[in-house]
């Protein structure tokens, strides 16, 4: 397999491998935070433990997603299921604002009456589920640009890994301040971080299946760069999009000057839309453009 196609099949099985590992490290660890968040009696920590939860779906969602993405297009579905990523990246979106809503509450209610922590244990197991999450965050960092399945994974693990951080300072001010309330304090500020990153990717997610224009193309500058090749004459009907996560199309319609070379123009549109804005799949109808109308004005009659 070469050329592009080959491109992207390196590519998402380089994502497999790191979503896999990342996998292997959130299953091994979500018991710990799970276990030592109830003996603890901290929900900072179960706030963590039901995050690095979604983190474990969201990492199995993407490996499937990567996996029916690589099913070969259909007569139903020519295209192929490429767009599965996008739906998993949705989900992992909506399923964070879920959580955070969900932790958000308890906090609030926790905050009247804050009830007694075991600091130490809280400390230990949030320092634990911290590395944990540094590991899996730079397992996914290389795959985050360019895959927004990738990159629904990767905001899982780092609002984890914050969490995690505010799980410690929590601890230590319980274990060394006795001040019980930080841990429902903390637990609303890994909810806020949660919706932050939740509404980056629901917005993203949605832009695409919407087949809004990718945020790297500026449609104007394409526009003006079509028309600059030579032989364009006119430029309409022009639309972009993206089909999965690094893959972008586009379509036009293009008048060409009649005496131009049709396969030389072709040739060179699609090569600046790939070269220059990344868009790979391109569709062109070259149209010859009318000619010129000329209008002479007679001279005029002289009476008789």
């Amino acid at each position: 397999m070469t050329g592009h196609a080959g491109y992207h099949h390196d590519i998402r099985r380089q994502d497999r491998r790191s979503l896999r590992i990342s996998l292997a490290i959130v299953a091994g660890f979500l018991v710990v935070e799970v276990v030592g968040g109830l003996l603890a009696g901290s929900l900072a920590l179960l706030a963590d433990a039901g995050h690095m939860a979604t983190d474990l779906a969201a990492l199995a969602l993407a490996l499937f997603a990567l996996h029916v993405a690589e099913r070969p297009p259909t007569p139903e579905k020519t295209f192929g299921y490429q767009r599965t990523e996008i739906l998993a990246a949705l989900a992992n979106g909506v399923v964070l604002v879920l959580i955070a809503i969900v932790v958000a509450r308890e906090a609030l209610e926790r905050l009247g009456e804050p009830p007694e922590v075991r600091g130490g244990l809280m400390l230990a197991v949030a320092l634990a589920g911290l590395a944990a999450n540094l590991v899996c965050a730079a397992v996914l960092y290389r795959g985050r640009a360019r895959s927004l399945n990738v990159r629904g994974a990767f905001l899982h693990v780092i609002g984890d890994a914050l969490g995690s951080v505010g799980a410690v300072v929590a601890a230590l001010a319980i274990r060394w301040k006795d001040w019980t309330w930080a841990d429902p304090v903390v637990a609303l500020a890994i909810a806020a971080l949660i919706l932050v990153s939740a509404w980056s990717l629901v917005r993203e997610s949605v832009d695409v299946l919407m087949e809004a224009t990718p945020a790297h193309v500026d449609l104007a500058s394409l526009e003006r760069s079509i028309r600059a090749v030579p032989g364009v004459r006119d430029l309409h009907d022009l639309h972009v999009w993206t089909l999965t996560s690094g893959y972008h199309a586009m379509s036009a319609h293009v008048d060409v000057d009649e005496s131009a070379d049709g396969h030389a123009v072709l040739h060179q549109l699609s090569d600046l839309a790939e070269r220059s804005f990344g868009i790979a799949h391109t569709t062109f109808q070259l149209e010859p453009a009318a000619p010129l109308l000329r209008i002479e004005s007679e001279p005029p009659r002289s009476r008789a």
